[in-house]
This record gives structure tokens, C-alpha cells and sequence, in this order.
């Protein structure tokens, strides 16, 4: 019984020190050398770049976006659908919590499926279940800034 408590007590001293020493930031703000991975922990705003337009966008917390800003910044071909939505398809998937929203809003990012992103900037009633990602700020002028067709978008975290 001895032997095992000598074999423990120094397991236990490093395990106590390591999680005692942990860096603590309890006002939330960022803070120099911050890392990539603090930052998409910390901030739900996301820039939408489209040629010399950009949008800003708050971001829900859930764990479809903690993915999605994992994977940011990032520049998508969009395609045109319905005169309603850009979309493109990710590389992998996310995961999903799907619902049907009801009435889509202009300026509304969300995922259909568990990898087609897709920005609104019409308003409109559906039929089909999205996972909400966050929605642009101030939609105005959006659906003159991605045209009538395809699109390249640049999302990145503010």
C-alpha cells in the first residue's frame, strides 16, 4: 500500500499543477498572442465579403457554426437558385440540427443538408428544414451586391 501511494502521490502532484496553471482570461476580451482557436471561441461575427461589398453578420453558438468558423476564412463559388439564394456546396460536412424555419429572411445563413451553404437575400415561406448558421446585420443592398448569378463570397471571422 505504501509503494502504491509513492507511485501516485507524484501523478497526483503533476495532474493538480498542470490544471492549476491553466491561463485564465475571465473579462472575455481578446488578449495579444491569442490564437486562431481562441478567437473563433470568442467572437460571433462574421465579414461577407462580395467584390467591394462587405457584410457583416452575427453568428448563433452552436456547434454547426463552431465548425463553420473552424473552417474560416474561406471563399466560395455560390451559384444562383430560385432568385431567392446563393449556395455552395463544403468540402466536408457539418454537423446538423435542422428545422424548418418557416419564413426564410433576407440576409439569413444557413446549412441545408450537412454541407450546402446557403445565403438568402430574398424573403420568402418554405417547406424545407435548414440548420440556422447567423444572419447579416443590415441586409440592405444585398441582393444588388450578388446579382443575378453565380458569385465568389469571402466569409472570415471579424
Amino acid at each position: 500500500m505504501n509503494r502504491s501511494f509513492t507511485l501516485l502521490l507524484p501523478l497526483l502532484l503533476f495532474f493538480v499543477s498542470a490544471t492549476a496553471c491553466k491561463p485564465t482570461n475571465p473579462t472575455g476580451q481578446d488578449t495579444v498572442g491569442t490564437t486562431n482557436n481562441d478567437k473563433i471561441q470568442m467572437t460571433n461575427r462574421l465579414i461577407i465579403r462580395i467584390e467591394a461589398n462587405t457584410f457583416t453578420a452575427t453568428l448563433l453558438d452552436n456547434p454547426t457554426v463552431t465548425a463553420f468558423k473552424a473552417r474560416l476564412p474561406i471563399t466560395l463559388s455560390m451559384r444562383e437558385l430560385n432568385g431567392n439564394e446563393k449556395f455552395a456546396e463544403l468540402t466536408s460536412v457539418l454537423p446538423t440540427n435542422a428545422a424548418n424555419p418557416g419564413t426564410i429572411q433576407t440576409g439569413d445563413l444557413m446549412l441545408y443538408g450537412s454541407n450546402t451553404l446557403v445565403l438568402f437575400y430574398e424573403t420568402f415561406r418554405t417547406s424545407y428544414s435548414y440548420t440556422k448558421l447567423g444572419r447579416i446585420d443590415n441586409p440592405a443592398g444585398l441582393a444588388a451586391a450578388l446579382g443575378s448569378g453565380n458569385v465568389t463570397i469571402t466569409f472570415e471571422l471579424e
